[in-house]
């Protein structure tokens, strides 16, 4: 039933909760105390009345509510963390103020919703830093701890290293809007937004051979270790050094010519006399045994 002290609430079905509020950044929300941890996750600050209709309703827990922008035609999905804001206003955290495409003080349909449990989901990073995240799956996972919901087309921050990184939600299985609360859940991502392949150069190694006159100018190593003495390698030929041949003046095409350098023979001499004296074994042999010695 609505009631007139509250008129912001609006009707209330059986077993569903559906009211409006005025809506406002965690920013705006007043005390002493910091409540930055709203901004870290998907999930809003109601009024105590809410609590109260709540209560009276057999409403299925964990409590989960469908958030609608009736002027913009925008939606999405959350999950309650206090009822402590005043009557006729909620908090959002500015993400989801920005999904809705609400001003501060403008009005949000708050129905309750269920949802079916998250098997699979996808994100797409806004900025290419996200890479710069070693381990992103778990940096993922620990932050959706604190959200109770994922709605596809939605655009989540999280909170790492004192850097705000940007996540767009593209798929969630098996619906468009999925609870994450107790789930097994795969997780994957899409290339980041405006991110480009590294260009890769293909380095060619040019690999020239050679060829010296001077084969093997290496050295070796011995067996024993002991070093052996190297020669210093020769120098290299210059063009200058090298003697041209004597071309072939009388080459002819189709004739091959070998040319073979030959010897200058020794002049003849007179025969030498001594050499017709010559005997074969007239020279005389040595005993190994004394002549002075008895046999």
């Amino acid at each position: 039933m609505c009631s007139s002290k509250f008129p912001h609430v609006g009707r209330v079905f059986q077993n569903r909760f559906s009211t409006q509020y005025r809506c406002y950044s965690v920013s705006m929300l007043a005390g002493p105390n910091d409540r930055s941890d709203v901004e870290k996750g998907g999930k809003i600050i109601m009024p105590p009345s809410a609590l109260d209709q709540l209560s009276r309703l057999n409403i299925t827990y964990p409590m989960l509510f469908k958030l609608t922008n009736k002027n913009s035609d925008r939606m999405t999905h959350c999950g309650v963390l206090e009822f402590v804001a005043d009557e006729g206003i909620c908090y959002l955290p500015h993400w989801m103020m920005q999904n809705l495409l609400l001003e501060e003080g403008g009005l949000v349909q708050v129905e309750s919703v269920n949802l079916m449990v998250a098997t699979y989901s996808k994100f797409q990073p806004q900025s290419p830093d996200f890479l710069d995240i070693t381990n992103p799956k778990a940096v993922l996972e620990n932050a959706l701890r604190n959200f109770a919901c994922l709605t596809t087309g939605d655009v989540i921050a999280i909170n790492y290293n004192e850097k705000i990184y940007e996540l767009r939600v593209m798929e969630t299985k098996p619906d468009k809007a999925v609870s994450i609360i107790e789930c097994d859940m795969n997780v994957d991502f899409d290339a980041p937004l405006g991110y480009k392949e590294p260009e890769r150069h293909m380095q060619l190694r040019l690999i020239s051979w050679c060829f010296s006159p001077q084969a093997f100018t290496g050295s070796g190593n011995r067996l024993d270790g002991k070093k052996k003495g190297i020669e210093p390698s020769p120098a290299p030929l210059d063009p200058s050094d090298i003697k041209r041949g004597i071309p072939n003046y009388d080459f002819k095409i189709g004739r091959i010519t070998f040319i073979r350098n030959s010897r200058q023979q020794p002049r003849k001499t007179e025969p030498d006399d001594t050499a017709n004296n010559f005997i074969a074994f007239s020279g005389e042999g040595q005993s190994l045994r004394k002549k002075d010695r008895k046999p």
